[in-house]
């Protein structure tokens, strides 16, 4: 089955970009869930679903409007949570709701583009074209030398932002960083995993690395390969069972998390 998979080049494609940006949704994952930060994924998620609406509406290409209206929603996003009374939850839920409501009105003008929302609601692997998987390779070259090179900075904003400021750590330009890659991810993965699900990409893997993992390097190790190894299985389990891949990815993320919380209670009960 796997061999008759690979036979198809929008198949390979979807597998490689996908595991691209699973990868890059754990990284950045981590730090956001650590922050209590996590819904960021689905406010900027709602936020892409309006910049859909509005690229259909305009017949224009998704991408070219979805990125820097995307990205225009993380800097109002941090924007709001750190200069106003407007805090964390409170500024998400604005954005997203405004930007989901946007978007539904949009499309309720717009007429024949049913069949394009939904995939980019829910996902869809036909939807994958060459053009994904080279800007999933450059984010994810991006991401990987972000960690590589801030891992330590990253870290201390992440546990202790007073502190990481008292030692000259910029960490407002290091929070905007993390949410501008955030947005990247979420407008490249709306393809394959729809709007609605690509932020479970961001908080399921993180949070079933916590099960067992104790250490900071430990999580973020654990949670890209869980993050990759589920994404494939996913799309192997949608292709053989003939489901959507977004909806599949997240049912084998959520099964990957129950298994790790009972692992980690059965530890705790006999050790």
């Amino acid at each position: 089955m796997i061999a008759e998979m690979l036979s198809f080049p929008f198949l390979v494609r979807a597998l490689a970009a996908g595991s691209l940006l699973a990868l890059c949704a754990a990284l950045l994952g981590v730090p956001l869930v650590l922050k209590r930060y996590s819904m960021i994924g689905d406010g900027l998620s709602h936020a892409g679903f309006g910049a859909l609406a509005v690229a259909m509406a305009l017949n224009a290409a998704p991408l070219t409007v979805a990125i820097p209206l995307v990205l225009l929603a993380a800097f109002l996003l941090l924007r709001l949570s750190e200069n106003s009374k407007l805090k964390g939850d409170a500024a998400i839920a604005l954005i997203s709701s405004s930007a989901l409501a946007i978007g539904v009105l949009i499309m309720s003008v717009a007429r024949g583009t049913t069949a394009d929302v939904y995939n980019y609601l829910f996902g869809s692997i036909l939807a994958v074209v060459q053009a994904d998987f080279i800007l999933s390779l450059a984010l994810s070259i991006i991401v990987l030398v972000m960690y590589l090179l801030c891992y330590h900075r990253i870290y201390a904003i992440t546990f202790d932002e007073t502190f990481a400021r008292s030692t000259g750590i910029r960490a407002s330009a290091y929070n905007a960083l993390l949410a501008l890659l955030t947005a990247l991810v979420i407008v490249l993965g709306m393809r394959l995993m729809g709007a609605m699900l690509i932020s479970s990409l961001l908080i399921f893997p993180p949070l079933t690395a916590m099960r067992l993992c104790k250490s900071y390097r430990g999580v973020v190790v654990t949670a890209a390969v869980l993050s990759v190894l589920c994404f494939a299985l996913g799309l192997v389990l949608s292709f053989a069972l003939d489901t959507p891949s977004g909806a599949t990815v997240v049912a084998v993320n959520l099964v990957a998390f129950l298994g790790f919380s009972a692992i980690e209670a059965i530890r705790k009960r006999w050790g």
